[in-house]
């Protein structure tokens, strides 16, 4: 039941929805929800109404019942809602809507009505609660997956596209938002390459293309090229199109990923120079992709030194050095190209603290710890910064905050432990340390030389 546009609903339903919105003017916000709740059982598809109603409950006073009566009529209701999203979501939304008519901040409303909304396949109405969600807990992993699908679902590809990636950036590892980065590129080249036919349920890419050999090569760029004449070919087929459709960034994107295959260093940063000329703009995310280019050049050139000879180690630790200095040039001048951001400001933050540049790394950590994406990390990275200069009461400070944002015990949160359980220690601390370590040895007695540390307190103590 995809969301209707005004022109498809019916013309009862209409005024309904009118009288509602005049309703608002007035500001008779009782009058208004009541008349736009029928509006919406009727058509629950009906996107104008939704944005409508969801106004108006912001407009609206919720001083007229008590907070306890609020509370648990909400939760409540919302046990409900939960019920009904399993055999009925369309029940399920009008349950969340009527928990947000009492307080439009409810959070678990939302994200109810965001799943039921997704489950009847309107992605519309599940986005317009889950950017309220959303913005309320930007570092929400769960969340951002649910905005993304709904994107995706909706067409916003290159916006899903965002909100994986810097998923990933937070987490590299993050196995389910890979596949999910995979699907919506390839949903991205299916669309932008012009191979989706607009026919019926079962028709195919294939049938849009002209002829059997384009669905053939179009296969063969979507698999991890390995035999190095097919990817050669496709570069040739690609450059003849893009003689003809010179602007054409995806084309760009594309023969440029294939001369990495190939390690093609050079052509590779050539394609992805002349998609940011075509671009006019600082795409972040191509000057990144240079950044990976560059790093695979020293990577590819380590790998390619003979380990047996007599000067192996002095040959790798020479192209290490010049790895480093480059990255360093690198993310300063994607930093000068893109002063907003704060991705950019964490990776040079990071890179100053190896360096030993501890003011110029708290400089740009301080600005880092305004991502979403990247607070925790900035914040502990930053309390490191300040024990390194003795200021440990300001370490101590920062990493209790980034604990308090920690909601899961995860890797993450054992590092900030960790690192509170070292900083109390050079503040003669010994007992708050120690429980910090113990905190960690209940859960993974094998991090780092967590077991070690609390053996010893406890040995000390007879």
């Amino acid at each position: 039941m995809p969301e209707k546009p005004m022109t498809q609903i019916p013309f009862a339903t209409r005024e309904l929805y009118e009288k509602g919105v005049a309703a608002v003017q007035k500001k008779n916000y009782d009058y208004a929800i009541t008349l736009l709740m029928q509006a919406l059982r009727v058509e629950p598809g009906f996107y104008e109404a939704r944005e409508a109603l969801r106004a108006t409950q912001h407009q609206r006073s919720t001083g007229k019942r008590s907070l306890f009566h609020k509370f648990v009529g909400s939760a409540s209701s919302l046990t409900r809602g939960q019920v009904a999203l399993r055999t009925n979501p369309l029940d399920a939304i009008q349950i969340a809507e009527e928990a947000l008519n009492d307080d439009p901040s409810n959070m678990a409303a939302h994200e109810l009505l965001a799943d039921a909304a997704m489950a009847a396949a309107l992605p519309k109405t599940a986005i317009l609660s889950l950017e309220v969600a959303f913005k309320s807990r930007p570092t929400d992993r769960k969340l951002a997956m649910k905005l993304a699908e709904a994107a995706g679902e909706l067409g916003q590809r290159s916006r899903a596209e965002r909100i994986y990636r810097d998923l990933l950036r937070a987490d590299p590892r993050d196995g389910e938002a890979n596949e999910c980065l995979k699907n919506i590129l390839a949903a991205k080249t299916l669309h932008e390459g012009g191979y989706e036919k607009f026919g019926g349920e079962d028709a195919s890419y294939r049938d849009a293309l002209r002829n059997k050999e384009e669905a053939v090569t179009l296969e063969q760029a979507s698999r991890l090229v390995k035999d190095d004449d097919v990817a050669a070919r496709l570069i040739t087929e690609a450059e003849a199109r893009l003689a003809k459709e010179p602007e054409n960034l995806k084309l760009l994107r594309d023969i440029a990923d294939l001369h990495l295959k190939r390690k093609d260093f050079d052509r590779t940063e050539e394609y992805l120079n002349r998609y940011l000329k075509v671009a006019g703009v600082n795409d972040p995310l191509v000057l990144e992709a240079l950044r990976d280019v560059g790093l695979a050049r020293f990577d590819h050139e380590e790998k390619s030194l003979d380990p047996t000879a007599a000067d192996y180690a002095e040959k790798r630790a020479e192209v290490q050095a010049r790895r480093h200095a480059w990255r360093f040039e690198d993310v300063k001048r994607r930093a000068d190209l893109n002063p907003t951001d704060l991705h950019i400001r964490f990776e040079l933050g990071e890179l100053y603290l190896q360096a030993g540049k501890v003011g110029e790394a708290i400089a740009e950590l301080q600005k880092a710890q305004n991502n979403p994406n990247r607070r925790i990390p900035a914040m502990n990275l930053l309390a490191q910064a300040f024990s390194r200069r003795g200021m440990n009461d300001l370490a101590a400070r920062k990493l209790l905050e980034a604990l308090k944002e920690k909601p899961v015990f995860d890797d993450e949160a054992k590092d900030l432990h960790y690192q509170l359980g070292v900083v109390y220690e050079k503040m003669g601390k010994r007992e708050e340390a120690i429980e910090h370590f113990k905190t960690i040895y209940e859960q993974d007695v094998s991090y780092r030389d967590v077991m070690a540390r609390v053996d010893a307190y406890y040995a000390a103590q007879g």
